[in-house]
């Protein structure tokens, strides 16, 4: 009596197939790339470049109180609208009474007019805050820029 072999190895397939990761993938680059810009907290401002900004990390919180002027000089606290610079201080006032950190942030577009922009900031001091902080973008500069000249006092 022989005995019968089966060669079941000779029928597996051993290649991956990707397909099915591919399409998770693509899935999850559409989900992030609709969700990404509803994380910005405010409304989407134009800030002033700078070449070091002072890093303001508590302005990222959830419970931060910003200040956006746009270019036109609609101010808005957090995404309401406010309709004057006068009314903007009793808001202020309102969110700052039961917090015992009394920081507001300022975003300011950088083609605001410089009046619009010291309008809110007397009005947010008037309410009462303790640190006031002017929202700034890092100036992108290039890889291969040459380091800057340094600056003439004059001639002899």
């Amino acid at each position: 009596m022989a005995l019968a072999s089966r060669n079941e190895g000779a029928k597996v397939n051993s290649d991956i197939n990707v397909t099915p990761m591919v399409d998770v993938m693509l899935v999850l680059l559409i989900i992030f790339m609709v969700i990404t810009p509803m994380l910005q907290k405010g409304i989407s401002v134009d800030m002033a470049k700078v070449n070091n900004p002072t890093p303001m990390q508590d302005a990222d919180k959830e419970d931060a109180l910003l200040v956006s002027i746009m270019r036109d000089g609609t101010i808005y606290f957090g995404a309401d609208k406010v309709p004057q610079v006068d009314s903007l201080t009793g808001k202020v006032k309102d969110r700052l009474s039961n917090r015992t950190n009394k920081e507001v942030y300022v975003k300011a577009d950088a083609r605001a007019h410089y009046g619009n922009v010291v309008q809110v900031v007397d009005a947010v001091r008037a309410a009462g805050v303790d640190d006031l902080g002017l929202l700034t973008e890092q100036r992108k500069t290039s890889p291969n820029a040459p380091p800057a000249a340094p600056a003439s006092t004059g001639g002899q």
